[in-house]
């Protein structure tokens, strides 16, 4: 039996409690969404994820169910989720793909019917941009289950819990496992940086809780999770939430993501996400032959299995895996598969060159930790900056991002929100414009629509409030123009 069938037989309750009485750390792979949206700008088609997709079936179909929901599979790992968000990816087939999101997802879920899919829910934003009446989210969230998603990875790009209950409500209305996720930013484990403190992150955590998330998520969507960060921040919330699951989802861009992850895994968390190796690091989440490989031995060990032939009959033969510590015993190929996967992605990745973020980064930095870019953001922010005449500017570009940033007020960086900074920050560098010509100017400049509906609290409301005097300037002016065209037009 593995995680889907627990999942079909025993709801999302008895889904959550598989996942916590499982010894040893959970694996979710990001290969078919997160890690080529952040290194491939979410270009890879539905043709190339269907040829290696049976790959996947026939490995993780491979399972037995021991001791505690020991659930594992040929990769010598145990496979909690398939990460196949409808987030960027429905935007970009429909844009650039001209594929349908929803034919992907059926074909995806036939060929894969063993394992769970998982996508990203952006609380009232659906998988869009701006807030939605509540009747087209659920009917969304209904939509997607209907067409083969299991859970719903639920936030909202300021930690606004009413648009995160919202879309908890929508996902769990459509029975679905709701996974609701805390979008992470700043160091809790810097004691001069207290916006976002550990008290700030545990006091979300207790709301979502109480609102009856199934999973308890951490979103580090910049990879700015340090090891005694992880440590801290894990720790306290296993302390405090000793039966609740906790995922941490993070990106590599600094190349502390291995050792994150696994700092995360030692305080207490269930499940970290990966990508597989070829498609792994830099902007992408942390490699999943590392994970395997460093935590091979210890009470963390994602699986080292053995397979046992039972009955053969011609030509079919039947097996089951079994864990072993006995060295002398023939081991499984758990490694040798998750070469094989990595092999396909690395032939695949080669078709989409032109996307490819090494083309213009050639290694991973450690600036995020002052620019906060978020992992899924940063390659089509550089993609956007050559679009638009500022490809040799991208320093630039990164330098105003994050004075963008403290214009903004220090905001929480993720979709949608990480665009408005983004798109102040290619402004200010269009404009050759300082942060103290903004604040000075602010009540002059024509902004980026969505930096002045931002101000508007069209998205929410920020932790700490608007920044003022800014916010009052923008809303101001745009208020002077809207006036000035109502004149014209009745003129």
């Amino acid at each position: 039996m593995g995680f889907r069938e627990v999942l079909l037989k025993e709801g999302p309750e008895g889904f959550a409690r598989a996942i916590r009485q499982h010894q040893g750390l959970l694996l979710m792979d990001t290969t078919f969404r997160d890690a080529h949206q952040s290194l491939l700008a979410t270009r890879v088609r539905t043709h190339d994820l269907k040829k290696i997709a049976p790959f996947l079936c026939v490995c993780v179909g491979l399972l037995r169910i021991n001791s505690a929901f020991d659930i594992t599979s040929v990769f010598g790992m145990t496979l909690k989720s398939l990460f196949l968000s409808l987030g960027a990816t429905f935007d970009v087939a429909m844009r650039f793909l001209w594929e349908c999101p929803w034919k992907r997802l059926q074909e995806l879920r036939a060929l894969i019917p063993n394992v769970p899919f998982q996508m990203l829910l952006r609380g009232a934003n659906a998988v869009g941009y701006t807030n939605y009446p509540d009747n087209a989210v659920f009917k969304f969230c209904e939509v997607a289950k209907e067409n083969g998603m299991d859970i719903f990875r639920v936030f909202d790009s300021l930690n606004y819990i009413p648009n995160m209950l919202l879309g908890m409500e929508a996902a769990g209305a459509a029975g679905g496992v709701v996974e609701a996720a805390i979008s992470y930013t700043g160091d809790v484990s810097d004691p001069m940086r207290q916006k976002y403190s550990l008290e700030y992150y545990l006091k979300l955590a207790n709301e979502l809780v109480k609102a009856g998330t199934h999973i308890l998520a951490i979103k580090d969507m910049a990879g700015l999770l340090k090891p005694e960060a992880s440590r801290l921040l894990i720790g306290a919330l296993r302390d405090r939430f000793p039966d609740i699951p906790i995922h941490v989802h993070t990106h590599d861009t600094a190349g502390a993501g291995v050792a994150a992850m696994l700092a995360c895994a030692q305080a207490g968390a269930d499940i970290v996400d990966v990508a597989v190796d070829s498609m792994a690091g830099m902007t992408s989440q942390p490699s999943m032959g590392a994970i395997v490989a460093c935590t091979r031995g210890s009470k963390l060990d994602t699986g080292e299995w053995t397979r046992i032939r039972v009955v053969k009959q011609k030509e079919c033969v039947n097996t089951h895996w079994t864990k072993t510590n006995d060295s002398k015993k023939k081991k499984g190929v758990s490694m040798d598969r998750v070469f094989d996967y990595s092999e396909y992605w690395e032939v695949a990745r080669g078709l989409y060159a032109p996307f490819d973020c090494t083309a213009t980064m050639k290694s991973g930095n450690a600036d995020v930790y002052e620019n906060e870019i978020p992992g899924g953001q940063y390659t089509n922010l550089h993609f956007q900056a050559h679009s638009m005449g500022l490809g040799n500017k991208f320093k630039e570009v990164k330098k105003a991002y994050t004075e963008a940033n403290k214009l903004l007020g220090d905001l929480i960086k993720v979709t949608p929100s990480s665009k408005i900074v983004g798109d102040l920050a290619q402004f200010m560098v269009q404009n050759s414009l300082s942060r103290a010509d903004v604040e000075e100017r602010a009540d002059e400049l024509s902004f980026p629509l969505s930096v002045v509906e931002f101000l508007q609290g069209h998205i929410g409301i920020p932790h700490g409030g608007f920044p003022e005097p800014f916010r009052s300037k923008v809303r101001s002016h745009r208020l002077m123009k809207t006036d000035v065209k109502v004149q014209q037009y009745f003129s």
